[in-house]
């Protein structure tokens, strides 16, 4: 049972520690490309509204002028590391809205259909 065991815990952290330098490798300008398509495709379909997906372009915005203040002497891996991280958030928010099902006025908290505390 342990010879099963060992192999399948090894290549398992193999995985997880492989995955976070794929995410490195992709170039900064197409995880942006990305963002902005899984953006236009929540407001496609319905999931983000128009107030959250202007929202999120405006922080991909600030990303690329970050990205163009740090490109100005040469891109560090600090910076890099900071771009990431800015984009793996926008990432979280953008998975986040498009699944809070918020599907604008009249509808959940706080909308004409809330009728909480008024019966």
């Amino acid at each position: 049972m342990k010879k099963i065991i060992l192999p399948i815990v090894a290549v398992s952290a193999l995985a997880a520690a492989t995955v976070p330098a794929a995410a490195m490798a992709q170039p900064i300008n197409q995880r942006q490309a990305q963002l902005e398509q899984r953006i236009d495709r929540g407001v496609r379909t319905g999931d983000l509204n128009r107030h959250e997906a202007r929202r999120l372009q405006g922080e991909l915005r600030e990303v690329s002028r970050l990205e163009y203040r740090y490109r100005a002497n040469g891109l560090n891996g600090w910076e890099r590391a900071d771009l990431d991280r800015r984009l793996d958030r926008i990432s979280a928010q953008i998975r986040y809205e498009r699944n809070d099902r918020d599907y604008g006025h009249g509808y959940g908290r706080g909308g004409q259909n809330d009728h909480r505390g008024r019966w």
